[in-house]
């Protein structure tokens, strides 16, 4: 981590910086900037986004955080970018075997990934190990896949 960089990530209020927001990047120097929905609007204006943060902060590898898992948890959506399924879609996929389903998650994640990249983000908030528990709470729903239990 820079030696100038905070350790504190934060989140702005649209889709460009306000001048007040600018001018608190500047000062302090965070780590990273956390993006929502509020703040994508389309390719052009997320890139501009992103790189103006990372302007504002003197440092081209800044952290630019968001969630963008697919379902109904997805930041950047139609009609700019794909929409994904559902993690738990592809445990009822019809696959011939657990690698040809492991090849369909690697190629969603892939293509996530590529969206993100080309927007400048690089940091995907999106959970890794949520598995379906019979005993556990339903509130993550289909945000889980069903692949390991």
């Amino acid at each position: 981590m820079d030696a100038n960089a905070r350790a504190f990530i934060l989140g702005c209020a649209g889709t460009e910086l306000t001048a007040d927001e600018r001018d608190f990047i500047s000062r302090t120097r965070p780590w990273g900037l956390i993006l929502f929905k509020r703040n994508v609007e389309n390719r052009e204006q997320l890139r501009r986004l992103c790189s103006q943060f990372r302007e504002l902060t003197g440092r081209a590898d800044a952290p630019v955080l968001i969630d963008q898992e697919g379902g109904r948890v997805q930041r950047m959506g139609p009609p700019n970018w794909r929409a994904y399924p559902a993690a738990a879609k592809f445990s009822a996929a019809p696959c011939a075997n657990e690698d040809e389903r492991l090849g369909l998650v690697r190629l969603g994640a892939r293509l996530i990934a590529e969206d993100l990249r080309e927007a400048g983000i690089n940091v995907d908030c999106l959970p890794l190990l949520d598995v379906r528990d019979r005993e556990g709470h339903d509130i993550i729903g289909d945000r889980r896949p069903g692949l390991f239990g």
